[in-house]
């Protein structure tokens, strides 16, 4: 079996057994499981136990386990303790502050396919002793060796329209990749999501993440989102920020320092994974036939970026930059006061930022991305 090796997993292995119950979240599929199984193997010397809430006996166990007591007779003897989708679990909060409290010697480690139910759930009963991660599907760096250049290259086209969720990756044949990708959309992400809060109306769902789709790149109004489904702007707004905290889509808020020519109100919504992104609109087409390969591109490298930083632990802040009259920087990241600007093209790019970005922030750096350089960017980052 084909094992990628998540970048995560340093940063998560150096908090280990101190005293703080590790959190891993992301989505159905992206190799939560696969990952701590790994670390438990990876620690078989130390009595550890596996429990998989999805289990319906599992859920039992820890629906009546109200006191510490009980909830030692789950973990039993063990040191190293992996509790999977827990999110199933009700009041799962509340075990795991007991679970921390009275038994400190034993490392928890628990994942979750929804951190709006999850992170709702532990937040306030475990202030101050939780550490919490994110794994996504699969970063570039995570599938390809720094040499790889060549096999990279060779594998973008499928990158870009399947995706990298890991079991798409491993998929040899496209009608493999789509039918892989089409699982994922359908019976994982979009079904998980009417099970939470009061999202009831599937139709809703599913023409606001069409609408999201075809939108990708673009400023995003909640009016004229609301508009498009058929709901209030706060409704949209609502139910952007669910798809966001259920890891299908991120938002990009645009860099002001209050000039009076800066956009300042209008967000841009990505997908964390191209493949979802074309499974909600059913266009698997190749690259020769697409006329958005630029907005593929653009998600493609911010989201490469947002996952660099994610397991690097060095997360930075991430915009993008317009005026009003349409001078734009794809991408701005800023770090400790300083401004990276990027230009995210398919091909070829500007070799300068445009004026009014020079005039006023002339101490920041600039480099454009393309599909030529994209690989040396990504492991210079």
């Amino acid at each position: 079996m084909i094992y990628f090796e998540r970048k995560i997993e340093p940063l998560i292995k150096s908090n280990l057994f101190k005293k703080s119950i590790l959190i891993l979240y992301g989505a159905r599929q992206v190799g939560k499981t696969t990952l701590v199984k790994k670390i438990l193997q990876d620690y078989d010397s130390i009595p550890s136990r596996y429990l998989n809430c999805d289990e319906a006996d599992i859920q039992k166990l820890f629906l009546e386990a109200d006191t510490s007591v009980a909830l030692k007779h789950i973990i039993g003897g063990a040191k190293l303790v992996v509790i999977d989708e827990a999110q199933r679990v009700r009041n799962i909060g509340l075990k795991l502050k007991l679970l921390i409290d009275n038994f400190p010697e034993t490392q928890i480690l628990a994942t979750g396919s929804s951190s709006f139910e999850l992170a709702n759930d532990v937040s306030e009963p475990l202030t101050g002793r939780s550490i919490e991660f994110w794994l996504y599907p699969l970063a570039v760096s995570e599938i390809y060796k720094a040499g790889d250049g060549l096999a990279f290259n060779r594998d973008l086209e499928n990158l870009l329209i399947y995706g990298s969720y890991p079991n798409v990756v491993l998929s040899l044949g496209l009608d493999e990749k789509k039918i892989e990708i089409g699982k994922i959309s359908n019976n994982y992400l979009y079904k998980d999501l009417l099970k939470f809060q009061d999202l009831k109306g599937s139709e809703v769902i599913r023409k606001l993440l069409e609408g999201l789709a075809l939108q990708m790149g673009n400023e995003v109004s909640y009016v004229e989102l609301g508009r498009l489904v058929g709901v209030s702007k706060q409704t949209a707004e609502t139910y952007v920020d669910i798809l966001e905290k259920a890891y299908i889509v991120f938002k990009l808020r645009p860099f002001s320092r209050n000039l009076r020519k800066e956009l300042g109100k209008l967000r841009k919504i990505y997908f964390y994974d191209l493949g979802v992104r074309n499974a909600l609109i059913n266009n698997y087409n190749p690259l020769s036939l697409r006329s958005d390969v630029g907005q593929l591109w653009e998600n493609f490298v911010i989201s490469e970026k947002k996952k660099r930083d994610n397991f690097t632990g060095n997360r930075q802040l991430l915009y993008f930059w317009r005026t009003y009259e349409k001078q734009e920087i794809d991408l701005v990241e800023e770090s400790s006061g300083v401004l990276k600007a990027h230009e995210v093209k398919w091909l070829k790019g500007r070799t300068h930022p445009p004026k009014a970005w020079r005039e006023a922030y002339s101490n920041s750096t600039w480099q454009t991305v393309t599909k030529n350089n994209f690989f040396e960017w990504q492991n210079r980052q």
